[in-house]
Formats: structure tokens, C-alpha cells, sequence
């Protein structure tokens, strides 16, 4: 049932009023209604009610992968800095990536290779400069806001009863690589909604709970004026709107089908696969049932959609921990992820990005990893209607330095903004001092992907 005024279990965080963010939306275990997440949606299509949306999801690879590991090898390199693994040709001429990502190397037609991403300023951990563009540093009151708040703020939700921004980001034993994008000065009401625990019993009001929703609302609303008083921190400002969007979720099962993927023919699911729902060290899981989620939300009207992956902080056997684990599962993952976009129909509604913050030392250390390497990293697109087929940028011969077009991390997060319909360098909102912020310092917007 819902437990709108739960206590709350040791260790967790909770708003002034005593209500945590998951106290807002728990609720029982029955399904109410009947159809699937496809029979709404061509249920929408046929009375007229649906309009195309464009939307984003940005894998975040906690921890940094070693790009000369995966796009940008190379061969000519001596022994120490080429590593072990061999590349293959792709099904785009003269491109080659690593041989254990075959399945990408079968529709590399469909992506763009990056091989001169630079902007992360000191090589600490941390997804912010994924989601924002920026650094973590110098920051405006309240903090620079993700990608998915600012969908969140300015196009608001496609459906009242699916969030806007959504983070498929598990917590992590190192907080920064479980953060799914923060909103920063725009407010808690555009914070990322993040399932917890199985979505269907999450998200999915239990049989009359319907009658008792009213009052609960209304003893929200009186405890927002408390609330108020109590609060110098703006923290919870915009948490009427928070309000509403819990109980519209709680009171529509558009969520929950999108979030089950039980739906999902045998097929399609074996094709994305499971990976691993457990934690990989201080990172996050390699759970490849993520990516089809996230195809099904954005389906279904998300916006934004952030997952984390794994963890590639290989300070030492780097190859074993790429090879056995890491590579092959999230070539599964995002290959199923491109195609699936491809076959629906969904690849120019849809941009994909998938990257980390920074990359890897050129020269392999004594444990036999790599260590961290600001200077130059690399990432991978896909979809968003962009001219694929193509690498971006390139580094000299050790994979140490930018020798041709720096792509700056603010530059695809302001092609993404362009996608979504954002000006990136005209947007700007205020932050808690009343200041005018822009979105990102660099607002070139990558003329290579086009003006689709």
C-alpha cells in the first residue's frame, strides 16, 4: 500500500518533513488495467493523441575506459603501449575497433567514433562533466544543472504520468559513479526519478489505494506550508510539483509497463541479455536489461535516460578485466540498443551516447593497467538522426595527444541539446543568487553529425 508518511529505515536520507524520495512512491504490488506499454501506445497513435518526442540516453562508463583499448588503437605503437588486443575491421571501410566488440563492429555504419574527447580539468572520478558538460569546479549556487533536469525545466514531460528525466543509476561504493545527473540550481522537481527495488511493485497503485489518494495529497499540501517554514536551503523548492508528478505516476501504470520487460518478446530480451545486476567493485553493475529499459522509456516518453555500466578503472590487469568482462557484455548491451532503435524506427528521435570521463595512460604500468590519462579520451554516438558512419578527431601515434579536432565534452552535450529541440547557446536560467547562467561554456554544436 502506499506509505506516503513511512518511517524511514536507518542510514536513509529524507526531506524536512520526514518523507524520503521512495516514500512518495511506494505503493503495492497490483497492476491496475491491462494493457501492455505497446497496446498504449497504438491506442494513443490511433485516436491522434501521440506526437513524436526526442530523447537521449547517455551511458555513463564509470571510471574511464582506456580508449586505445577500444577505438583508437594502435598497432605501430611499441609493446607497452599497444597492449595486447588486436583490431578488426567494422562495416565501414578503413575503420577498425577492438576485437572483442564484434558485435558494434557489424553496425559501426550506425555509430560515430570519438577519438579527441578532452575538458575533464584534474582526472578525479566523476560522472558530472558526462551529464553537464562541465567541471565540477567553480560551480554557481545550487550547482550546474544535467542534461536531464534541463529537458525536465524546459520541455517538461511528454505524458503528465511519465517523468520527463529518468536515471536507471544504482547507487555505487563511490557515490559520484552512481549519480544518474544532478539538477543543480534548477530545483528538486527536476531531479532524475530513479526506480527502486522491482518496478512493478514499485510504481503500480495496489487495489483501493485509489480512494485514500485524495486525502494524502491533501495532507501533503498542508505539510508543504511547514515544511516551507523550515527550510532555508532551498533544497526543496519546487516540491509541490514533485507532488503532483509522484501521484500522477501512482495513479497511471505508464511507468511500470515501461519499466517491465517482461513484455518484451524472448527474442529481444535474449538479445540485449542480463549482464550482471551485482555491483562490480566500488562501480556499478553490468546489467545489460538497462539498455533494453531504457529503449522502452524513451519509448514511451522520456526524455533523458542516464545509466551507469561497470567499472573501468583498471589500474592493473586491465586486459583480463576488458576481455572477460566489460567488453563483450556492453558490446551485447549497446549493439542490442542501436539496432533495436533502427528496427522500431526510433534511430533519428533517439540520440545514444556512451562514454566516461576521461582516458587512459598511454603507457601501460607495472601491474599491467592504466592509469589516468585527462589529456585525451574517446566515446561513442549513435542515432539522433546524425551522419554516422564516421570517427571524429584523432590522436598521434601513442594515443597520448589530440593532433586533430578537440571535441570538448560541452560539444556533444550541446549537439544532444540541439536534438532535443534546446538552443544551447541562447537557454539560460538563473541561479540561486538570481543570476543568469548559460548551459555550457563551449556551445559549438559538432557541424561534423549535421543538421538533422
Amino acid at each position: 500500500m502506499l506509505t506516503v508518511l513511512s518511517g524511514r529505515p536507518a542510514g536513509r536520507s529524507r526531506f524536512c518533513d520526514g518523507l524520503t524520495r521512495r516514500d512518495l512512491l511506494r505503493i503495492g504490488t497490483l497492476s491496475v488495467g491491462g494493457l501492455s506499454l505497446p497496446e498504449i501506445l497504438r491506442a494513443e497513435q490511433t485516436a491522434g493523441i501521440r506526437s513524436s518526442h526526442k530523447s537521449v540516453i547517455m551511458i555513463y562508463m564509470c571510471g574511464a575506459p582506456a580508449h586505445q583499448d577500444m577505438y583508437d588503437m594502435k598497432m605501430e605503437a611499441p609493446a607497452e603501449i599497444r597492449g595486447e588486443f588486436r583490431p578488426i575491421s567494422t562495416n565501414v571501410p578503413g575503420l577498425q575497433i577492438c576485437e572483442h566488440m564484434p558485435q558494434l563492429a557489424r553496425i559501426m555504419d550506425k555509430c560515430v567514433v570519438l577519438r579527441s574527447v578532452h575538458g575533464s580539468p584534474d582526472g578525479n572520478h566523476d560522472s558530472f562533466i558526462c551529464y553537464t558538460g562541465r567541471s565540477v569546479r567553480k560551480q554557481p549556487p545550487g550547482g550546474w544543472p544535467s542534461i536531464g533536469s534541463v529537458a525536465s525545466k524546459t520541455l517538461g514531460p511528454v505524458h503528465a504520468s511519465l517523468p520527463p528525466f529518468v536515471g536507471l543509476s544504482p547507487d555505487a561504493g563511490h557515490p559520484p559513479y552512481g549519480s544518474p545527473g544532478l539538477p543543480g540550481f534548477l530545483g528538486v522537481s527536476h531531479a532524475a526519478f530513479r526506480p527502486s527495488g522491482p518496478a512493478s511493485t514499485d510504481i503500480v497503485l495496489a487495489d483501493g489505494a485509489g480512494s485514500r489518494m485524495a486525502d494524502r495529497r491533501g495532507l501533503l499540501g498542508r505539510l508543504d506550508g511547514l515544511r516551507r517554514d523550515l527550510d532555508a536551503s532551498r533544497l526543496l523548492d519546487g516540491m509541490d510539483s514533485l507532488h503532483e508528478t509522484a501521484f500522477d505516476i501512482l495513479t497511471s501504470n505508464r511507468l511500470a509497463k515501461a519499466l517491465d520487460i517482461s513484455e518484451e518478446p524472448e527474442h529481444v530480451r535474449e538479445r540485449y541479455g542480463k549482464g550482471d545486476a551485482n555491483r562490480f567493485g566500488d562501480g556499478a553493475p553490468r546489467n545489460l536489461e538497462h539498455f533494453l529499459m531504457a529503449r522502452r522509456l524513451v519509448e514511451a516518453g522520456a526524455r533523458v535516460v542516464t545509466l551507469n555500466f561497470g567499472r573501468w578503472d583498471f589500474h592493473s590487469d586491465t586486459f583480463n578485466g576488458m576481455k572477460n568482462t566489460h567488453l563483450p557484455q556492453f558490446d551485447q548491451g549497446l549493439s542490442a540498443l542501436i539496432e533495436d532503435l533502427h528496427d522500431r524506427g526510433l534511430d533519428k528521435d533517439v540520440a545514444v551516447v556512451a562514454w566516461g570521463e576521461f582516458g587512459r595512460t598511454p603507457k601501460i604500468n607495472k601491474d599491467a593497467g592504466r592509469d589516468h590519462w585527462p589529456q585525451v579520451g574517446g566515446g561513442l554516438l549513435a542515432g539522433g538522426g546524425w551522419r554516422t558512419g564516421q570517427v571524429i578527431g584523432a590522436t598521434d601515434r601513442h594515443a597520448a595527444a589530440i593532433t586533430d579536432r578537440p571535441v570538448h565534452f560541452s560539444e556533444v552535450l550541446a549537439a544532444c541539446y540541439r536534438h532535443l529541440g534546446i538552443d544551447p547557446v541562447s537557454t539560460q536560467f538563473h541561479d540561486h543568487t538570481g543570476r543568469p547562467q548559460y548551459l555550457l561554456e563551449k556551445t559549438d554544436v559538432m557541424p561534423e553529425l549535421g543538421s538533422a
